[in-house]
């Protein structure tokens, strides 16, 4: 048997199997793309989680197009972003080409252009139907993360949170936040929370405050408030296949923080609400992290713990997730570790550091015996990747350089008036469009504000008045014991005893009167 006869039947054995599968393309030897040499993702081991990774411009949206196309066509929902915008595309036909047909030939397929339902979102509610989250929804760790607080002020949140919880105080939107920080650190509460939360110094407060205060004045403020996005609208179909929620965030894509933890957020409400469901047959939904290394930059321990255990622990939910960036690096060790299906495109090695990145990335792959991955990595062409999987049972497939399929739809945005139009007609659209601007934090401590400020003025009052007959008595005092109003008195005294016995108390003049007396 040749060496391309044992290569096709170590795939085959490798990556066949009779249950549903994404079909991901065709492996390649020696530069040949083999058409027999099937590679494909069984359908129920994508929520094992995946990477999908590469350098600029390898393809790796189009491998994301892909994936999202066929798990829409075996009723899988799906969520992605869309960093660039340029993936609405999806929801329209492709036009075929020469090239096109030609690549679909070589992989034993027939082009067929199709579109797939589409739901487009937006974090601004320019783009799309707008995404909300509540301030409690997002939790102390998740908003450290979004204003890159230190520890401290990320301490200093959770005693703003540890107290509203406490206290039934419901954070919705910034203006509560912002109204707990005044109420805790200079207003009424201050007094109050001591004992049981410490004190929060002036500066500290200040800094949280500008931070917040920055995040409206870039205009994505309203991320945060009612109506709250339900998770549950994730998990569309529409005529048998999945929805395809596309979050587009080309209008901040400048504040990757803020989008990244947001992507989270929704995971971890995920996590919360469904359901346990088990091993099934298909996935509940996929959910696609793209620039994944913009996730884990700069991030605090208690935000890389909460990331691990959502991806640990979501794959009960039948959640699967696929993190997307350049290097294998980009993602922590702990989370890496738990994703089983690799699709690595071109790396390249111009740097010394690019090098290192290409060795850390050669010891995660399974031993092959046809391909030496150092140098498979570097060569490989755009379109093209290196690939191991789960297969049915979970253990690792042979490693595949694979020449992948071409998405089926549009590979690009929709033209701006049909992109409006499709926003316009969802109904999604119509239901988050409008806030809403419930009874909240800022409301009841406002109040609660109002009748401190009442009863302090009316304790000023009564301290003014008190003070005010206490110098009225004393002035009195002073009167009656001054030597005048003592001899007043005895005067007024003699007086009435001179009318009481008859008697005059003043010595009477004789012989000198008008009539004699």
């Amino acid at each position: 048997m040749s060496k391309k006869e044992q290569f096709i039947a170590a795939i085959q054995k490798s990556y066949q199997t009779d249950k549903p599968v994404i079909r991901l393309g065709s492996a390649i030897l020696d530069g040949e793309i083999i058409g027999e040499a099937r590679v494909s993702l069984p359908l129920r081991m994508m929520n094992r989680h995946g990477l999908v990774a590469g350098a600029t411009g390898s393809g790796k949206t189009r491998t994301l197009q892909v994936l999202a196309e066929q798990l829409s066509a075996a009723g899988v929902p799906v969520f992605m972003s869309d960093i660039k915008g340029d993936l609405s595309g999806i929801a329209q036909p492709g036009k075929t080409n020469a090239a096109l047909e030609e690549r679909s030939q070589i992989l034993g397929t027939v082009f067929e252009p199709k579109g797939y339902p589409v739901e487009l979102y937006s974090l601004s509610g320019q783009k799309g139907s707008q995404m909300r989250a509540t301030i409690l929804e997002f939790g102390p760790i998740l908003l450290s993360k979004i204003f890159e607080l230190n520890e401290t002020q990320a301490g200093v949140l959770a005693i703003l949170f540890k107290y509203a919880d406490d206290k039934d105080l419901p954070m919705v939107d910034l203006n509560d936040l912002k109204k707990v920080l005044n109420y805790l650190a200079e207003g009424p509460g201050a007094a109050e929370i001591k004992a049981d939360y410490g004190t929060i110094s002036t500066s500290t407060a200040g800094t949280i405050l500008r931070k917040i205060v920055a995040l409206e004045q870039q205009g994505v403020g309203t991320i945060f408030g009612e109506k709250s996005f339900d998770i549950t609208d994730l998990i569309n179909r529409v005529d048998g296949q999945g929805v395809i929620s596309l979050l587009n965030i080309s209008d901040v894509q400048d504040k990757p923080a803020l989008f990244s933890t947001f992507m989270l957020s929704l995971l971890a409400e995920l996590y919360q609400k469904l359901p346990e469901a088990g091993d099934l047959d298909k996935p509940k939904l996929v959910f696609f992290l793209d620039e994944a290394h913009l996730l884990f930059k700069d991030a605090p321990k208690a935000f890389l713990d909460q990331i691990e255990q959502v991806v640990r622990l979501i794959r009960s939910k039948g959640v699967g997730i696929f993190f997307c960036t350049q290097m294998a690096q980009d993602v922590p060790v702990s989370v890496l570790s738990q994703l089983g299906n690799r699709v690595q495109h071109v790396l390249r090695a111009f740097t010394p550091q690019d090098a290192d990145a290409l060795k850390q990335t050669v010891k995660t792959y399974p031993r092959s015996d046809y391909y030496a991955i150092d140098q498979i990595l570097t060569t490989l062409g755009i379109g093209q990747a290196l690939i191991t999987v789960l297969n049915e049972k979970g253990i690792p497939t042979e490693v595949a350089a694979t020449h992948l399929l071409p998405p089926t739809s549009i590979m690009g945005p929709m033209v701006q008036a049909d992109y409006d139009k499709h926003v316009q007609q969802s109904d999604l659209y119509m239901k988050y469009k409008d806030p809403l601007d419930p009874e909240s934090a800022y409301e009841m401590l406002t109040k609660r504000m109002e009748e401190h400020a009442k009863v302090e003025a009316q304790a000023k009052e009564e301290v003014v008045e008190a003070k005010k007959q206490k110098e009225e008595t004393s002035v009195i005092a002073d009167a009656l014991n001054s030597p005048l109003a003592k001899q007043i008195g005895r005067e007024v005294v003699r007086g009435v005893f001179g009318m009481l016995f008859g008697k005059s108390t003043r010595t009477r003049k004789t012989g000198g009167g008008l009539f004699g007396f």
